[in-house]
């Protein structure tokens, strides 16, 4: 697929809006809100990459603030960006199930930026979790900076291990080693050791080398010409799945989630908002972080299964013969070793929608590595890009390459749900990566106006906007409270955003591993 930076515009794709509601030389687009912005670019260039169609974006409007996520980088375009195609791909499979129009999609960026910073509004009773365990962050070292991640024990471990440092080593031990050695040195020590950590690299004025652009590729489903092509094609026919209500629009599709860490668990969170029976399933030998969960696991049940042993494996395939959707969030190859590499589950169910999550991209020399946002970040460019007037390396203001790389996977399995049943029958392989999404907010999105500001009244803002001075944000708009397992959560609301659409999520995370491995 080309890179996003070479995609055009589609002709027709972004039309004014009328303060009226209706499109400038058009029939009226009944529903769409009046004084919002229009589809941007950056909205139209993903909505081509996902296949959508370009008429769509009519019904895309932004509303609220516009001074939110600040950074020397288009985070606030990616943000909203991904969320609107997301909302939009909800709002075009709602209008299959319900027979309706497709409803305008109102894109509320108080509720994005509040949304993108998800884990840091959580409390639990109260408490705040720790996002960043003390032996992760900038460090200094002989010749510049790295960016470690040690927030799973198993990871700092072999991150201390690798330098030679006690089990108990503390983070003056770790800094007084990382400053005896070159960047690169610590991170290939860390990787050989199954450890995490990443030089901080230059500003790039090219796309990184070891980056791949995202892919939405068609499975088979052609049926032309002969009697074979059509048995073919009646294998690779989707499930039906009959009428559901507008704000349920992916009822009855059932989603196995193997994914782990912010952006799969996002993609499948905004999967069971919409209605989708979402089942997570976990190796009972790879711990996972409970406060991440109480985070993503929202509207989603949860499982442990070793696919190693049979009786496992064996439930694991009863679930599989009835799935639709299948989302991974592991490196490339890491679990082709149980059958579950794209081509085996094509073989075995050719109407499935498989869609994968990576860090690094799935070729090249980093493919197999492990990472997450933070060394993403510091890995292609952007941390340099972001450094402070001290010196010292920066981050973007929200997990943003997670966060989107997460609304951009459901929204290309949303679409493809839809493809499926009025375009083309066969299964859809979805490709992602948290290195494409840098990529893209480095190279394909047009940088921010110093200063924007919008002129659109935005209740409840304290303060009217003035030019050259930021809007406070309240995220107390989109923060909600309720009950769980896991105690009282406050927790950030949804940002989908389009007529009808759920306002929260049906049922609040359950203990991490607890649930029954069944569909409902």
């Amino acid at each position: 697929m080309p890179g996003m930076t070479d995609r055009p515009l589609p002709e027709g794709s972004v039309r004014p809006v009328s303060a009226g509601g209706e499109p400038a030389g058009g029939e009226p687009a009944t529903g769409v809100p009046a004084r919002g912005e229009p589809a941007d670019r950056a909205t139209a260039d993903v909505w081509a990459a996902l296949g959508g169609p370009a008429d769509l974006l009519e019904q895309v409007s932004f509303h609220g603030p516009r001074d939110l996520l600040p950074s020397g980088l288009p985070v606030r375009r990616l943000a909203r960006a991904t969320v609107a195609v997301c909302s939009l791909a909800a709002a075009e499979l709602a209008a299959l199930r319900t027979g309706g129009p497709v409803p305008a999609v109102r894109v509320d960026e108080g509720a994005v930026a509040t949304a993108f910073v998800s884990e840091r509004h959580l409390t639990i009773d109260g408490r705040a979790p720790v996002n960043f365990a003390p032996h992760s962050g900038f460090w200094r070292t002989a010749d510049g900076w790295v960016r470690t991640h040690a927030n799973y024990p198993h990871h700092r471990t072999r991150l201390l291990a690798a330098l030679g440092l006690a089990a108990d080593a503390g983070p003056e031990q770790l800094a007084e080693t990382l400053g005896m050695l070159s960047a690169e040195q610590v991170q290939e020590r860390a990787y050989a050791a199954g450890a995490l950590a990443v030089a901080v690299a230059p500003v790039r004025t090219t796309v990184h080398p070891l980056v791949e652009q995202w892919e939405v590729d068609v499975v088979g489903g052609e049926a032309e010409g002969s009697a074979a092509d059509a048995a073919d094609a009646a294998d690779a026919a989707a499930r039906p799945l009959g009428a559901a209500p507008v704000d349920r629009p992916a009822a009855g599709v059932r989603v196995l989630d193997l994914t782990r860490v912010i952006a799969g668990p996002v993609a499948t969170r905004t999967l069971a908002l919409l209605g989708a029976d979402v089942l997570r399933i976990d190796s009972p030998r790879l711990p996972e972080a409970e406060d991440s969960h109480a985070d993503t696991g929202f509207g989603k049940r949860s499982t442990r299964l070793d696919l190693a042993e049979p009786a496992d494996r064996a439930v694991f395939e009863d679930l599989l013969a009835t799935a639709d959707v299948v989302v991974s969030g592991y490196r490339p190859g890491a679990l082709d070793a149980y059958g579950l590499a794209p081509d085996a589950l094509f073989a075995r169910r050719p109407d499935l929608v498989v869609a994968q999550l990576c860090a690094w991209g799935w070729t090249g020399p980093w493919a197999g590595r492990r990472g997450f946002d933070s060394l993403v970040q510091a890995g292609v460019g952007i941390a340099a890009h972001e450094t402070g007037p001290d010196g010292r390396p920066g981050v973007l203001p929200a997990q943003a390459l997670d966060h989107g790389t997460g609304y951009l996977a459901a929204a290309a399995v949303l679409r493809a749900l839809t493809d499926q049943r009025t375009r083309r029958p066969g299964g859809r392989h979805l490709r992602f990566s948290l290195a494409g999404t840098a990529a893209w907010l480095l190279h394909g999105i047009e940088p921010e106006k110093p200063a924007e500001v919008s002129s659109e009244a935005h209740e409840p803002v304290p303060h009217e906007p003035v030019p050259h001075e930021p809007v406070p944000h309240d995220p107390s708009r989109w923060l909600a409270g309720t009950d769980s397992a896991y105690g009282r959560l406050r927790h950030a609301l949804p940002p989908v955003g389009y007529e009808g659409a759920p306002a929260d999520w049906s049922r609040p995370p359950g203990r991490w591993g607890t649930d029954a491995p069944v569909w409902l």
